[in-house]
């Protein structure tokens, strides 16, 4: 079995990353592939955006449909269900023939891989004290990162070797062998055959934080702070879209590389993004545990994230490709150190046993952000140029910071303050 030597709730934040790597590996494959498809299937900038766009719009749907099923089913049969469907939809694009068969693909990819953020975070705050959470989160936020660190070189690889069709029948098949040691080995904590008392009191008392029956889907809304939730991941979640779904096709068309410089080249700003990750969960737990409140670490560390993202914004217009990996680099660090504080936040504020549920709606908004946004990137480009983007996104991280410090007043446990101050009602 997994060496002992960690206490078994960083052993589930592993197995956490492990599948979010995959989940980023399998929806990056079409991207790194899309000079190659887009030239073979004669696809536009325009179309390409639509396709990303139709990832995100089910992607949406799933999160905001999917959160309170997981919640239901619980965290190992939810995860379960949704990898062996995303595995699949990620095998059948090789079968692409056009661009509705690759927009249904990309449709069944984005409904699969939608559970995995709400599951994970879920059993994060079933499994992680408060002061703990930043740093869960920060290492399963860090698989964003290592997926599109590894699909670059790994998929070009499969491209000069075999073909793109192969590229994403062996990509789609590894979620079937992460399957096979979640089932053997996961379990919820009061379930858990090994669970040492220290920390099956923390499940406990994790579980008992909150007394309240479980609240309907629409009753998130009445939350002012559900709300700051909503617009921040709104905006962020398009400026971080279009660096994993346009920066291969950038490098292509602007910069000029084929298919195994992409593969050199691309996937550096996410070791950036990875560094962001660890450092943000890091740096919120390292602040509580210095005596700042939730409130103020995990509001300090989001803008500290939004203002290194604003190093996006000149990277468009440098000449050199060295200087724009590096403002790249500096820019997703900034993205991922935010998010891993942003990201706690349903945990800090709603029971476990909801966590899924408000995640689904946080996870669904910035879904559709991140579509909306697609669907306008490869307009612009096509009409205009690159800056404009690369413009919008270097402020997006400031206006989800705002949202945050707006409609979130105070980083705390609701629990049954439906009816008081913190509704929109009597806010």
């Amino acid at each position: 079995m997994i060496t002992r030597a960690l206490p078994i709730r960083w052993k589930v934040s592993i197995f956490l990353l492990l599948i979010t790597t995959i989940n980023y590996i399998d929806r990056l494959t079409f991207s790194i592939l899309a000079p190659v498809i887009n030239e073979e299937f004669g696809f536009s900038n325009t179309d390409y955006g639509n396709l990303s766009a139709a990832f995100l719009f089910a992607y949406a749907f799933g999160q905001l449909f999917g959160g309170k099923l997981i919640d239901i089913l619980g965290t190992k049969r939810a995860l379960t269900l949704a990898v062996a469907l995303w595995s699949i939809a990620g095998i059948l694009h090789a079968f692409g023939q056009g661009f509705r068969s690759f927009f249904l693909f990309r449709v069944l990819l984005g409904i699969g891989e939608a559970a995995n953020f709400p599951a994970a975070n879920k059993a994060i705050a079933e499994w992680f004290p408060a002061n703990e959470r930043s740093l869960a989160v920060g290492i399963v936020t860090a698989g964003p990162g290592l997926g599109s660190i590894l699909a670059p070189p790994v998929v070009a690889a499969l491209v000069v070797t075999l073909n793109w069709q192969w590229a994403f029948i062996i990509t789609g098949l590894i979620g079937f062998v992460w399957l096979w040691f979640w089932h053997r080995y996961y379990y919820a904590p009061e379930d858990h055959p090994d669970l040492p008392e220290s920390e099956h009191a923390i499940a406990l008392e994790e579980a008992s934080t909150d007394d309240q029956p479980p609240k309907s889907w629409i009753e998130f809304l009445f939350y002012r702070e559900t709300w700051g939730l909503i617009i921040s991941r709104f905006f962020a979640d398009g400026a971080f879209y279009f660096l994993i779904f346009w920066l291969p096709l950038y490098l292509s068309t602007e910069r000029g590389m084929d298919i195994r410089s992409i593969g050199m080249f691309a996937w550096i700003p996410f070791v950036a993004a990875d560094l962001g990750s660890l450092a943000g969960g890091w740096t919120g737990k390292k602040l509580i545990d210095l005596g700042l409140s939730l409130n103020a670490a995990r509001k300090v560390v989001i803008w500290i994230g939004a203002l290194l993202a604003l190093a996006i914004f000149p990277a468009a217009n440098t000449e050199s490709i060295g200087m724009f990996i590096f403002l790249v680099c500096i820019g997703l660090f900034g993205i991922q150190f935010k998010s891993s504080n942003m990201f706690a936040l349903p945990a800090d504020m709603f029971a476990a046993k909801e966590v899924a549920t408000i995640w689904g709606i946080f996870g669904a908004a910035g879904s559709l952000g991140g579509a909306l946004f697609q669907t306008q990137v490869g307009i612009l480009i096509d009409t205009f140029s690159y800056h404009p983007v690369f413009a919008a996104v270097a402020c997006m991280h400031i206006v989800s910071a705002l949202a945050v410090m707006i409609f979130i007043p105070k980083v705390e446990r609701l629990g049954s303050r439906i009816n008081k101050h913190s509704t929109m009602k009597q806010s």
